[in-house]
């Protein structure tokens, strides 16, 4: 009899989180179709072992995990074009987002991922709209922001944007942040709601602005080796696992963000919704970072990111 296919998928949050959950989705699909022809094992949050979260794209290249996943902003370096989903209120409405990641723009980019690292790329996960909070003040305006060091997510389209709206921003992995964080020396970050929850930052934070500044998604890919080494039937029936932990996901997501409010409101923090004209005068102000990059990736690659938007 032939070994199992061993297959060990990786993550950075706890096995209760909505990306956990849609990897032990994964593995329950495959497990039910090839029983003892594959071997599934999780690390559910490779934080917990010592590694970085940034660590998660190595560990797949090299084939030390199966699959992963990890926000797009972090492949930047290597994949400049990914910088586009990084620019600030790009999309108005969530449906726009995951059309357009769905469809042309995320084949683009997965293709763009795939011609510079060692993966194959089968979706995407939804991190969401991100927000900002602090320890300082309540944000209304780019001017409550300013000389705010504010910790973001290693993309220079990210960095660009926090210095148009006049704080001091401070690319870091995860693992840094939280630790500075928790000791107060930065003073804001920016987040969806319950990643916020999770990694317990409302607990040092007291203002949330939901600024809807970016949205961001997560490539889930795998070492491409063992991917393209797979029969053909183990390859389809990851695609099909994969598809369908997407729409999982992305449904729990909106529940977690649902959830991920009550629990700030329940720790006395301060949440601020924006008026039309103060989210106006967010996207004012970065409008010289959206002219440059209109320039930098060309109106072909724009106008994937338009989906639904007419």
């Amino acid at each position: 009899m032939a070994d199992p296919i061993a297959i060990r998928m990786g993550g950075y949050g706890p096995p209760t989180t909505g990306f956990s959950r849609a990897l032990k989705r994964i593995g329950d699909q495959l497990q039910a179709e090839f029983g003892s022809g594959v071997e599934i094992k999780y690390v559910w949050n490779i934080m917990d072992l010592g590694y970085r979260a940034e660590d998660i794209l190595w560990l797949v290249e090299h084939g030390l995990l199966t699959l992963g996943y990890q926000s797009s902003s972090y492949l930047t370096d290597r994949v400049p074009e990914l910088g586009i989903v990084d620019l600030p209120f790009l999309f108005v409405r969530m449906q726009f987002a995951r059309a357009a990641m769905d469809g042309a723009l995320g084949d683009v980019l997965a293709r763009k991922i795939e011609e510079r690292v060692n993966f194959r790329v089968l979706g995407w996960f939804e991190n969401g709209f991100r927000h900002i909070s602090n320890r300082l003040r309540e944000v209304r305006a780019p001017a409550h922001l300013a000389g705010q060091r504010i910790r973001v997510l290693p993309s220079k389209v990210q960095a660009r944007t926090f210095e148009l709206l006049g704080a001091v921003p401070m690319p870091m992995d995860l693992t840094q942040a939280i630790a500075m964080i928790t000791a107060g020396t930065i003073d804001a970050q920016e987040n969806p709601l319950s990643n916020t929850v999770t990694y317990g930052v409302h607990k040092f934070h007291r203002f949330h602005t939901l600024s809807n500044h970016f949205y961001v998604s997560r490539p889930i890919f795998l070492h491409r080796a063992s991917f393209d080494g797979w029969p053909a039937d183990l390859r389809r029936a990851m695609q099909k696992a994969i598809r369908d932990a997407v729409a999982f996901q992305r449904d729990l997501h909106v529940q977690e963000e649902e959830e991920a409010r009550k629990v700030i409101e329940a720790q006395g923090c301060e949440i601020v919704e924006l008026t039309a004209a103060e989210h106006d005068a967010f996207a004012a102000a970065v409008m010289p970072l959206i002219t440059e990059a209109r320039a930098t990736f060309g109106s072909g690659l724009f106008g994937l990111t338009a989906v639904g938007a007419a």
